[in-house]
């Protein structure tokens, strides 16, 4: 014990204190505080935002490839869409070798020769009718599928959903491809 304390002293020291020890702030004093540009002034903080958000946009341009369900825009969300997507990416289609073909087509128009020119072109204007054929089944088949599987649940829209994903080529679609071809999900 000190010379100059006294045993009430003591105690009051080792006792919580109550209240919080300090004046209350003034709402001006707490506005201030709170107070932050809304856009960053330093380069540092610059810099520091620009790698957080370029780390989001990568983070979600991955899980959009590998069709997380949260990074999907509205129109690829769901388990109807999800098995559309599956039927489609297990097959093969002639609507996705339909921009190779153009391309032929577009080399074959440059020959010198007419009757290449022409062959040609007809070769490509039958080969739109097959891939138009092919589109409208695998919009029929995916339907049938849907409804044995959802029932009258089913959504509207996923024949065309899956008619239009066949026209793009497999490494090019997005989401990716989850399943090999040949493997169809299960109803």
């Amino acid at each position: 014990m000190a010379k100059n304390s006294s045993p009430a002293d003591e105690q009051s020291s080792d006792a919580p204190k109550i209240g919080k020890g300090r004046p209350t702030p003034t709402r001006a004093e707490q506005e201030a505080k709170r107070i932050r540009p809304l856009v960053a002034t330093t380069k540092e903080a610059k810099k520091e935002a620009r790698a957080e958000l370029n780390a989001r946009r990568e983070r979600a341009r991955v899980g959009m490839q590998n069709g997380e369900e949260r990074f999907l825009g509205p129109r690829d969300k769901g388990p109807q869409r999800r098995f559309a997507r599956d039927w489609t990416d297990a097959g093969w289609h002639l609507a996705e070798f339909l921009m190779p073909m153009m391309i032929v087509v577009l080399v074959a128009s440059m020959l010198p020769m007419a009757f290449a020119q022409m062959w040609a072109f007809a070769a490509l204007w039958v080969y739109i009718i097959f891939a138009i054929i092919d589109m409208i089944l695998l919009s029929n088949r995916v339907k049938k599928k849907a409804a044995a599987k959802w029932g009258s649940g089913r959504e509207k829209g996923l024949g065309w959903y899956a008619a239009m994903r066949s026209v793009q080529m497999r490494f090019m679609r997005m989401p990716k491809a989850q399943v090999k071809r040949g493997h169809y999900p299960e109803l």
